[in-house]
């Protein structure tokens, strides 16, 4: 089957390699449709970790199931599903719990497990033509019957929409409540969508790159420029000088100052003066244990110089890590089924598995206009070509639906 491989620092490739087949009997093995290239796949594809040469990427999938094992109860060959980026057991103390990203079974030394990631244990990813799903009835959501004509609104579930939500979660955002963002990608713009579909009464982000901006404030989100060094102050303006109620950092470790250098520290520490005292923070973007080759001496070592004193002083909360993808996906696929929720709104390229390896440098250099990828493998680069001549008009409708 083809599938994207990486090779190195910002050097991927399309290769034939061995077919995904069913290992287990708990196995399914998905034909997969959509697959969406990640800002986590870049922090690999820049050579910031320690993700093998031959690994295939891609965590964000959905596709149709064509073969399932024996011991498969519930999924049925035929289905559409979409698969959380998180690989779950369903019954370690962990998942009990609903904690599936930090499964204690899947990754056995580490919690939680992950399709083509670095650290995340042995599974392929499915920016490819197939992928085995282990544990399928547990794993899968099964789509509902417009699973074909929403799949691009409906592989958000996988990874960013979960995730934006799971930020919002974290913060604790309350009806009513103002929100700021930090990270105009697309978890930082699913978030927005989050806290907007909660009723947030004010919705700021954060970033540097106009188009995002642009695109956040089509839906209401009040647009902040990062690199004009003013972000808090125009925070504290637009919320008479307390701060928002509530804050989400969605941009990790490799985030800048205000110049565009590297500080991993910046985001964390301006949260901390731009959401108000007994504010809560939500953290979802990546944050390393280690970080070798950053330029910072604390960040090689997975640390931060962080503001605690005034994070003390003003008794804020916070909370962090990756989204527990199955603890939000059906009632995030409900609201997408009805008509609440459109993350496509986001997508701005569909193109076939083939054309990974540019996307990825297109994306990686944050060039305009490229927001979401989302790749069509299984022969559906017609079906991609297609979508992306119509992708302006799609955006168009759906800007007009919030």
């Amino acid at each position: 089957m083809k599938a994207l491989v990486y090779n190195g620092p910002r050097d991927v490739q399309v290769k034939e390699v061995p077919d995904a087949t069913i290992e287990r009997p708990t196995d399914a093995l998905v034909k997969i449709t959509s697959t969406n290239i990640c800002g986590s796949d870049l922090h690999m594809y820049e050579g910031r970790t320690e993700v093998e040469e031959g690994k295939v990427l891609g965590h964000e999938n959905l596709g149709q199931v064509i073969e399932v094992g024996n011991a498969v109860d519930r999924i049925r060959v035929g289905d559409w599903v979409c698969l959380p980026f998180n690989i779950a057991c369903g019954f370690c103390k962990n998942c009990e719990r609903g904690l599936t990203g930090a499964c204690l079974f899947m990754n056995p030394g580490t919690a939680g497990a992950a399709y083509g990631f670095a650290g995340m244990g042995p599974y392929r990813g499915g920016q490819a033509e197939y992928l085995r799903v282990p544990y399928a009835d547990f794993n899968c959501l099964i789509l509902p019957e417009d699973a074909r004509e929403k799949e691009t609104d409906y592989v958000m579930l996988s990874d960013i929409f979960p995730t934006g939500w799971h930020a919002t979660e974290l913060a604790g955002v309350k009806p009513g409540e103002s929100v700021v963002i930090y990270g105009c990608g697309p978890v930082g713009l699913m978030a927005a969508h989050s806290a907007m579909i909660k009723g947030a009464s004010q919705v700021m982000i954060v970033d540097t790159h106009p188009d995002r901006l642009a695109l956040a404030k089509q839906i209401g989100v009040i647009p902040i420029d990062y690199s004009r060094g003013t972000a808090i102050a125009e925070i504290l303006e637009l919320t008479g000088g307390e701060g928002a109620d509530r804050g989400c950092e969605c941009v990790g470790y490799q985030c800048h100052d205000p110049a565009g250098h590297e500080v991993p520290h910046a985001t964390m520490n301006d949260l901390v003066k731009s959401v108000r005292a007994t504010g809560g923070i939500g953290v979802v973007g990546v944050f390393v244990p280690l970080d070798p080759k950053a330029a910072d001496s604390l960040a090689k070592v997975g640390k931060i110089a962080f503001d605690f004193g005034l994070f003390w002083s003003k008794g804020q909360k916070v909370g962090t890590g990756q989204a527990n993808v199955k603890a939000y996906n059906r009632s995030l696929c409900e609201l997408i089924h009805v008509g609440r929720a459109k993350p496509s709104w986001i997508v701005s390229h569909e193109l076939g598995l083939d054309e990974a390896p540019d996307a990825y440098k297109h994306f990686d250099a944050r060039d305009k206009g490229w927001t979401k990828v989302i790749l069509h493998p299984a022969g559906m680069a017609k079906r991609a070509k297609r979508a992306s001549t119509l992708k302006k008009a799609m955006r168009k409708e759906a800007v007009a639906g919030h």
